[in-house]
């Protein structure tokens, strides 16, 4: 199990809504290799975002077992996951989630808060994350200067500050137009390759899909395929990855 970086055993998740089960998760077992590219499609309603809360340590199983680095996740209390989450966890969503009216640079510093990080090494691994996005420079601008392109920028360069061992990134393009999505999927991509960072993304658009090396499809809460993406792979072979 060590040379995974997460490892399912049967994770189901069930909802009760009023007098009604609702079952969101039916029996997910699946592993992810460190430094992965992983996709994960399928229609509304089919377990998603359930499985990316799971997998992000902002919801617990019903039942199951959830191994990231090997240690057992899937009961710890809410206090233990927040610690691991803020060490081990990058999170991007679709609507770049950040604090209005603050810099760029303070939203990315808010994770190290979290952390007890100093406020000199805090300022410093900022700036080295914006850079390495490709918003040096615009540290100072406050969120409701950038476009969303710069936003999700912001996004990713919060999610990097901590040095995770993995970051989730839910429908990452979604509020974007085609030119500036291609762009933030290169950052991913390069993240992956040359940082070596596990990535799991829910996306349904089969474009933004392809850049990722793996793609898992749910249905009603299982899995129903999954696909090896060989383009991906030879990209990543092409650029040294």
């Amino acid at each position: 199990m060590s040379e995974k970086i997460i490892h399912l055993e049967n994770i189901t998740r069930v909802y009760q809504i009023g007098e009604t089960q609702v079952q969101a998760l039916r029996g997910i077992t699946y592993s992810v290799d460190y430094s992965e590219f992983l996709a994960i499609m399928g229609p509304s309603g089919s377990g998603k975002s359930t499985l990316m809360s799971i997998l992000g340590l902002l919801d617990k199983p019903t039942s199951g077992r959830y191994f990231l680095e090997g240690m057992d996740v899937s009961q710890l209390s809410k206090d233990q996951m927040a610690a691991i989450r803020n060490r081990k966890i990058g999170f991007v969503f679709q609507n770049f989630n950040l604090l209005s009216r603050t810099t760029a640079l303070e939203n990315v510093e808010l994770p190290m808060l979290y952390a007890s990080v100093g406020s000199k090494e805090s300022r410093e691994k900022a700036m080295k994350a914006l850079e390495i996005v490709g918003l040096k420079g615009w540290e100072h601008h406050r969120t409701n200067q950038l476009s969303g392109g710069q936003m999700q920028r912001v996004a990713i360069a919060r999610a990097l500050v901590n040095e995770p061992s993995i970051i989730l990134a839910d429908e990452p393009t979604g509020n974007l137009d085609s030119r500036t999505g291609a762009e933030i999927m290169d950052i991913f991509c390069r993240l992956n390759q040359e940082r070596k960072i596990t990535l799991v993304m829910v996306t349904h658009d089969p474009v933004i899909a392809s850049y990722a090396k793996r793609r898992l499809y749910l249905k009603d809460g299982l899995i129903v395929r999954e696909e090896t993406n060989h383009s991906a792979e030879q990209r990543a072979s092409a650029s040294g990855g």
